[in-house]
């Protein structure tokens, strides 16, 4: 696929911002993560990619032969920011905001794209923030910082990302965020149906009826913490007002027998495979995810839905073309 422009990303995770920046015009002469189930993500669906297995804190262009690129893009981790997490931003080992944002040091990239939580813009970051924006201006690029909502972007979830974007000074005037496509998200039932149903599970009509709402946001916990299931107790009751068991992942879809029973409890209701939770991440059906079932749960939980990175990147595209 042939792009107009070139980015280089960090933090790729399962690919979901790499895949809509390629579809906004951006090929990726190089992908960093130190995750090896990403990796072997992100080799098995393009194996044309340049993927590096690394800490991208140590990682030196000119030892790839990369001396600029137009965009450098890329997820931080969301962890040190979080309300979940501890909050200790730049004092968590795991904060990689400004180490993304030192690296166009090197690279003097035309224009910079890193997406992390909403957190990030409470006034208990302000600091962080003051930090990564005095470097930027040092570099000469102006920049904003916007929460959007994947949900407003045709995702089918509640899903909000704070997105940083720096351009040229020079550029920087011609840049314009996205503006909604949708209202709100397409309801789970509506969109997990179809799939329900494969099986011949007559309650499918019956379980989409109560699956009425937008998804709550897909919680995927951390690199250290949580495991294979929609997130925390409070997660877990929005989930249960679809009539969904999110206290683990199914490995299947309902089977014929299965009684929808939502006064059983969790017990009484049907749990969503890693597939429907890519279908509600707006990650292709064809996208091979790889590792064990946590490990592929991880990924696909703590993608950027692509739908989003591509109407981002489209904004930026048209900048840049200016």
């Amino acid at each position: 696929m042939g792009g107009q422009f070139t980015s280089l990303e960090v933090g790729a995770g399962v690919g979901g911002q790499a895949l809509g920046l390629e579809r906004a015009g951006f090929d990726p002469v190089i992908l960093i993560d130190n995750d090896p189930h990403t990796c072997r993500t992100l080799r098995a669906n393009r194996p044309s990619w340049h993927v590096l297995e690394m800490d991208f804190k140590t990682f030196v262009g000119a030892d790839y032969g990369i001396s600029t690129v137009d965009l450098l893009s890329g997820g931080v981790p969301s962890t040190p920011y979080s309300i979940a997490g501890k909050q200790e931003g730049s004092a968590d080992e795991r904060d990689l905001l400004a180490a993304a944002v030192y690296l166009a040091i090197e690279l003097q990239p035309r224009a910079i794209l890193l997406e992390t939580t909403p957190s990030l813009l409470s006034t208990k970051f302000a600091r962080v923030r003051a930090e990564v924006e005095a470097e930027l201006e040092h570099l000469k690029y102006q920049w904003d910082w916007k929460i959007l909502d994947a949900q407003h972007f045709g995702v089918p979830q509640i899903r909000r990302s704070c997105l940083l974007v720096a351009i040229r000074s020079d550029t920087f005037g011609h840049f314009t965020w996205p503006l909604a496509t949708h209202a709100t998200g397409a309801p789970v039932g509506e969109v997990l149906r179809e799939s329900m149903a494969s099986k011949g599970w007559p309650d499918a009509d019956a379980w989409a009826r109560l699956a009425d709402r937008v998804a709550p946001t897909i919680v995927g916990g951390s690199k250290i913490h949580g495991g294979a299931d929609l997130g925390p107790t409070r997660t877990k009751r929005q989930w249960a007002e679809l009539a969904v068991n999110a206290h683990s992942l199914g490995n299947d879809v309902p089977e014929a027998d299965f009684i929808l029973d939502p006064q059983r409890g969790r017990d009484g209701i049907p749990k969503l495979t890693i597939e429907q939770v890519m279908t509600l991440q707006a990650l292709p059906r064809n996208w091979v995810v790889s590792g064990g079932k946590t490990a592929r749960y991880k990924q696909v939980a703590q993608a950027f839905p692509p739908p989003l990175a591509e109407a981002v990147g489209r904004q930026i595209a048209a900048a840049l073309a200016r």
